[in-house]
């Protein structure tokens, strides 16, 4: 226990500050999708660009590609969400059978497509582990930009695996913020539920 608190005193000794510019955006992030508020995503693009550029430093290549990703989808939520000037923005709905099964391949299609790219194209000692983190991850942001609730099922799935993978890698600082971010995320899922509109909808048949 000391070891790891001696660990996280030091990675917090050598944050940089645009390491906590990133880390105080992705916190914001959060908080603004969790009152659903459509700021979270220049928030979020702002520091996700930021993430990509520390983690090409960090020579991380995988994880520098899974943000990329993350802007991607951001840009496309912040579209679907405000559509058109003249029409309301996307409602807060529970998902349908159809995105049920998009999520479902998403999360186990990614992690085998993740694990054999990170297995036989990278030296991660974690390829499995690490892929399956990412490709959850990647049904949430997904989910998020459609504004369904079941989105925080899915990044907290993805969170909470990521937790011990991070300590693993030595990383407490943000392993501490993956917590956080989980228990933030627990209010957002409940908190969605109750602006949710109308009846839980049936699902659609293919």
């Amino acid at each position: 226990m000391q070891s790891l608190i001696n660990l996280f005193v030091e990675q917090i000794k050598e944050t940089t500050w645009v390491q906590w510019l990133a880390v105080a955006l992705g916190v914001a992030e959060v908080l603004l999708a969790r009152v659903n508020n459509i700021w979270l995503y220049p928030a979020g693009i702002l520091g996700t660009a930021l993430s990509i550029l520390l983690l090409m430093e960090a020579q991380l290549f995988a994880e520098s590609l899974l943000n990329v990703y993350y802007i991607v989808m951001s840009v496309y939520g912040w579209v679907y969400w405000v559509k058109k000037r003249d029409q309301p923005p996307v409602k807060v709905t529970w998902s349908t059978r159809t995105e049920w099964i998009i999520s479902l391949s998403i999360s186990l299609g990614g992690w085998a497509v993740l694990y054999f790219l990170l297995r036989y194209f990278t030296p991660s000692n974690v390829p499995l582990w690490d892929a399956f983190v990412s490709s959850t991850a990647w049904a949430g942001m997904w989910l998020l930009a459609r504004r369904k609730i079941e989105n925080w099922i899915f990044l907290n799935i993805s969170n909470l695996f990521a937790v011990p993978l991070l300590f693993y890698k030595k990383l407490p600082m943000f392993a501490v913020l993956t917590i956080f971010l989980f228990i933030v995320a627990c209010f957002g899922y409940y908190d969605w539920r109750r602006r949710a509109q109308g009846p839980k909808l049936k699902a659609e048949s293919l």
